[in-house]
């Protein structure tokens, strides 16, 4: 098996802002596997707050290779985290193609389930960010970045901006569990639908035993299937991102794993191109909320990408992107 890893850099089309970060570039690895002249392909960016970069997720490739390396393996091999997820989605990939099927086919999934996406709103303004909500009308799910800086004005804001809307939103671990009490009560007045990662991770011991009349999702807590269990007790949605977990056969323990105790699920980006949504489709076959808009902020996307359609529809991936 030939065994392919190269960089790329996606600039965005405006700097993206969430709490305690600004991203301007999508910066990804592209892992290609070959096999009697069959190709797959995968996509990662890692995980920004654990410190992966293109150059450490390729040196972890690098340093578990080798020829007739299997997919199991790699699963063994690598941690979870963004390494993992390019190979394993590459695996994927070329596993549907020497087959023959795609990989709704290959997963039993049928009849596929049409997908609407979340457009993602970044912290700014009150004003801008009411006018970006505005401007992504064809969309009727907004997910709103928040931090502790008057969020219940930013809400109040695209709330008036969209009232047909429905909204959610992602504190990127940006509130303290008093701050947390004091806005979910504004946050069910305003209609939300859920709160994402109100809590830092590590320090939310304090959700086990509450009872929020929001939603309340994991996201930094809950890397991979192994922390399900303990967020399982805290949450009520688990979000689940490929570059966290590890690759769609660690999301696929995740799903199951819900399904058993009637969890819901979220799937979720770290931006990153049509490739890195491709097998995060399939992983939104299982869930209530949809977050696949990493494409939306790119400037230019891969050939022959997804498509994003009135009510934020997003076309099924094709095997000429993945799968």
């Amino acid at each position: 098996m030939l065994i392919d890893i190269k960089t790329h850099q996606f600039p965005l089309k405006y700097p993206f802002v969430i709490t305690g970060y600004t991203f301007n570039t999508a910066d990804t690895i592209r892992v290609t596997l070959e096999q009697d002249g069959v190709k797959g392909h995968g996509e990662s960016l890692g995980i920004y707050y654990e410190d992966e970069t293109p150059e450490s997720m390729t040196k972890q490739i690098e340093d578990i290779i080798f020829d007739n390396i299997t997919h199991e393996q790699v699963n063994e091999f690598l941690p979870r985290g963004g390494a993992r997820n390019a190979i394993d989605c590459a695996f994927w990939d070329l596993k549907c193609k020497l087959a023959g099927k795609s990989i709704f086919d290959l997963l039993n999934i049928n009849p596929i389930k049409p997908l609407s996406t979340v457009a993602t709103v970044g912290i700014d303004t009150p004003e801008n960010m009411a006018a970006r909500a505005a401007e992504y009308s064809k969309y009727p799910n907004l997910k709103i970045k928040l931090s502790g800086d008057a969020p219940i004005e930013r809400l109040e804001a695209i709330r008036a901006a969209r009232p047909d809307a429905t909204l959610i939103t992602d504190v990127n671990q940006g509130w303290t569990f008093e701050e947390l009490k004091e806005y979910i009560p504004h946050c069910k007045k305003l209609g939300l639908a859920m709160i994402e990662q109100p809590l830092a991770r590590g320090k939310d011991e304090e959700l086990e035993g509450f009872k929020s009349e929001v939603p309340l999702g994991a996201d930094e807590s809950c890397l991979d299937s192994s922390e399900y269990e303990v967020n399982a007790r805290r949450y009520d949605v688990i979000n689940i991102k490929l570059d966290k977990c590890g690759g769609l056969t660690d999301a696929l323990e995740i799903i199951r794993l819900a399904n058993r105790d009637g969890k819901g699920l979220m799937v979720g980006n770290m931006t990153g191109s049509s490739l890195s949504m491709a097998p995060s489709f399939v992983v939104g076959q299982h869930c209530d909320f949809i977050d696949l808009d990493g494409p939306l902020f790119l400037k230019d996307d891969v050939e022959n990408g997804l498509e994003y359609a009135e009510g934020g529809i997003v076309s099924t991936p094709t095997p000429a992107l993945w799968g």
